[in-house]
């Protein structure tokens, strides 16, 4: 793959309207021989409530056994970053993460957890989990507690 990269290394321009999967870039696995766990946390994603506009707050944690591909970084920062004035519930934008990145780089494992911070005294966690993990890899407990004022 020689696809050159069109987030890493530029000028970033930010588009907060629409959520784009496009931004998302993926590169090659350089340990195609090897399973190893790859984990990506957002202690800051934001979304917009769909019924009332506020704000909302998560802590996402993805972690992925790659296949071939590997999701580039800063493209998925951008791509986070595009959800900030999205409209949609919890639950539709942490399973939109993971259906984004599966169709992205086909991985062998991988779950999303979603944990937002209470709205109207409720928070919300939200897991998705796609594919098996291989038998010899270690899989850390995500380390973001049950809500008690996190």
């Amino acid at each position: 793959m020689k696809k050159t990269l069109q987030n890493l290394g530029q000028k970033t321009d930010y588009n907060l309207n629409q959520i784009d999967k496009k931004i998302l870039e993926k590169v090659d696995n350089p340990h195609q021989d090897l399973d190893y766990l790859i984990r990506f946390t957002c202690p800051e994603f934001t979304s917009i409530c769909p019924v009332t506009g506020q704000p909302d707050f998560a802590y996402i944690v993805i972690d992925y056994v790659p296949s071939k591909k590997m999701v580039e970084s800063k493209s998925l920062k951008l791509y986070l970053f595009s959800f900030r004035n999205h409209g949609a519930f919890h639950e539709d934008c942490t399973v939109q993460i993971a259906k984004d990145i599966i169709d992205l780089i086909k991985p062998k494992f991988l779950r999303v957890g979603g944990y937002w911070y209470p709205r109207g005294g409720i928070p919300i966690d939200v897991f998705f989990q796609y594919g098996k993990l291989p038998k010899n890899i270690w899989l850390p407990d995500q380390g973001i507690s049950t809500y008690k004022a996190r």
